[in-house]
């Protein structure tokens, strides 16, 4: 979560080690994610105006994705991870940036994680990151071009996601590595 919300290298130094690393790795997997031919292909299945805004729509479409297929790569139900992440925070919130903050309380009013599952939810987060952005956006009307993106979407997630784990597990392997752990 602190990947998305840490921005920099000065703001990076002030947390320990351990969690230094999770930041990068975050940032490690959104590069990687977006370098990946088949998300660089499903980007240009989008038409203009949305083709601007593909990296965000695809990031919570594939939210949504894994939230609907959680069981098949985790032995803890989502909603257990919701609340274990919900209890690690809360128990660092002194750490916790105030835009993190600020997006938890969101998230308690909302249900995220576990609504990701919903599409009516992902459009809605979708609504409201347009209106956070500066310039005028088309992402308050993704519902237009859902039913089209959905099954690219969909196909597009497993084939990522393989990618993405056995990147995750090279990563860590090779932190592990220069750590001597």
């Amino acid at each position: 979560m602190l990947g998305d919300f840490v921005r920099g290298r000065a703001a990076l130094r002030q947390f320990d080690s351990g969690i230094r690393s999770g930041i990068m790795l975050h940032r490690h997997i959104d590069a990687f994610t977006d370098a990946l031919p088949v998300v660089a292909g499903l980007r240009e299945r989008f038409q203009t105006p949305f083709r601007r805004y593909a990296g965000i729509i695809i990031d919570l479409a594939f939210d949504h994705e894994l939230v609907l297929r959680w069981e098949d790569y985790s032995g803890v139900s989502i909603l257990q991870f919701d609340r274990d992440l919900r209890n690690l925070l809360a128990r660092h919130h002194h750490l916790l940036p105030s835009g993190l903050i600020s997006f938890m309380k969101y998230a308690d009013r909302r249900g995220l994680f576990a609504s990701y599952r919903h599409e009516a939810e992902i459009l809605h987060s979708l609504k409201g990151i347009s209106r956070r952005l500066s310039r005028p956006n088309p992402l308050g009307h993704v519902d237009e071009i859902w039913p089209e993106i959905k099954p690219l979407v969909a196909a597009a997630f497993e084939p990522a996601f393989r990618h993405i784990q056995s990147e995750v597990d090279g990563w860590l392997k090779s932190k592990s590595t220069m750590t001597g752990s």
